[in-house]
């Protein structure tokens, strides 16, 4: 078995091809034997017939006058002439001196008096059963018989026939399996090719492709399949080394403006006032916090971190969140009770604060949060009254460190990772979080699926 596991699955096809041909043609060989045995039956049953008859017209012409010795014909020499008592008139040269070997009698009359049967003795050397046809021929009105023995054949018909039978069995399955094996060979020709090129393939050259097959079969299908998550691992790569590469940018700005402010204090210490120096050091030093926090959070949510589960109440939870909110600009609250979802309620509640934070930042006056049902989707929608986001610029707000000019003038201490968070939450909970135009200001509509009753 271990052997077995070890090979190739061009040998597993060829060994199981093998092994289903020489079950299936030994399985058609055992069918044909009964056929050939009941042909050779057949057969050695009429060549009996044909010398019984012959003998019985014979008979019936000469006896008694002139009753001579069998002549044995037609590859029949086993033949006896039995008078109404039950004598021997006539014999063939290897049943003289035998008594009958049947006294069975025809039925029928005139041509039609035939006797077919099987009988089996041990008077005949080298014999066992017997197929016995026997013919009526009247003498002299009196009712004798005219007996052919042919030997029954064996059930494997002849001693040549299992040798021969086993030596074409072994011959077509040999075929068949060089059929398979070709066959398995030329099916696998593109798999090589696949692998050869994955083996090729490294995270530097991400843009090849595995070649695809003439034929639209199950092949094409898997070069097809590996293709499209070698596009999907180009863009996961690619997204990866631009979020790097944002990161450090957004991790080594505050680093740089504390480096900065740390060295002026130092060129002129006795002039620097240390008490602003290390308030500005505090507001790098949460910035960065701040990022820090938010990369774990897309961390865990990149990894599927299972969240709790559980019923959530989404117009509590907004009166939640609001009511941890002191300060800040008016919002105006729209909500629906008994809107409920199953989810995290910790990362729903940093979804909303997410949301509020970015309403606060652009709203000029006034904040609408409005919960309520859609087509079986609860809906949870964030409005400010400020100038809103452009059509085209709609998705880019969502990508990560991805700042608009009028965000980076009203909050210069943003991360840029608040929305990109936000949408990996509603994407968690198999919701979405999309923009959705409106008379005045952003309109974030968030749509989760309704708790299954």
């Amino acid at each position: 078995m271990i052997v077995f596991r070890r090979w190739s699955v061009q040998r597993r096809l060829t060994l199981a091809a093998l092994l289903c041909a020489l079950a299936g043609y030994g399985a058609i060989a055992l069918l044909v034997t009964p056929i050939m045995h009941t042909v050779a039956t057949g057969f050695l049953t009429e060549q009996a017939a044909g010398a019984a008859r012959r003998i019985a017209f014979v008979v019936e012409r000469d006896a008694p006058a002139r009753l001579r010795p069998v002549a044995v014909t037609e590859g029949t020499d086993l033949i006896q002439v039995v008078d109404e008592r039950g004598r021997i008139r006539q014999a063939s040269p290897r049943l003289t001196g035998q008594p009958p070997l049947s006294t069975a009698t025809a039925t029928g009359t005139g041509t039609d008096a035939r006797l077919t049967t099987t009988s089996c003795t041990n008077r005949v050397p080298g014999v066992h059963c017997l197929i016995t046809v026997g013919f009526r021929a009247n003498v002299g009105g009196r009712p004798w018989m005219a007996y052919a023995y042919m030997p029954a054949p064996p059930w494997y018909v002849s001693p040549l026939y299992p040798p021969a039978a086993t030596l074409c069995v072994l011959l077509l399955a040999g075929v068949t399996a060089c059929v398979a094996w070709l066959t398995a060979r030329k099916a696998l020709t593109p798999v090589s090719a696949i692998r050869n090129e994955l083996a090729e393939i490294t995270a530097t050259d991400l843009g090849r492709r595995v070649p695809r097959g003439r034929y639209r079969d199950e092949l094409d299908e898997l070069a097809r399949t590996v293709n499209e998550t070698l596009d999907r691992l180009e863009r996961a790569v690619e997204q990866q080394r631009r979020f790097a590469s944002d990161a450090s940018h957004d991790l080594r700005s505050p680093i740089t403006a504390m480096r900065m402010e740390v060295e002026e204090a130092m060129l002129a210490p006795e002039e620097a006032d240390w008490r602003e120096t290390g308030r500005r050091m505090m507001e790098g030093l949460d910035r960065l916090q701040n990022i820090v926090a938010d990369l774990l959070t897309l961390a865990r949510l990149e990894a599927g971190a299972p969240g709790r589960r559980e019923p959530v109440d989404l117009a509590r939870l907004v009166s939640e969140e609001l009511g941890r909110r002191t300060d800040g600009k008016p919002v105006e609250t729209r909500l629906r009770t008994g809107v409920v979802v199953e989810g995290d309620a910790l990362r729903l509640s940093r979804l909303l604060a997410n949301l509020l934070d970015n309403a606060e930042r652009h709203a000029d006056t006034m904040i609408t949060v409005t919960v309520g049902e859609r087509k079986g989707q609860a809906v949870l929608e964030v409005l400010d009254d400020g100038g809103g986001i452009a059509p085209d610029e709609r998705e880019a707000v969502f990508r990560r460190f991805i700042r608009l000019a009028d965000s980076r003038r009203r909050d210069a201490g943003g991360t840029g990772l608040g929305l990109p968070i936000a949408r990996e939450i509603a994407e968690a909970h198999a919701g979405t979080l999309t923009i959705e135009p409106s008379e005045r200001g952003a309109r974030f509509v968030l749509q989760i699926p309704l708790i299954s009753s």
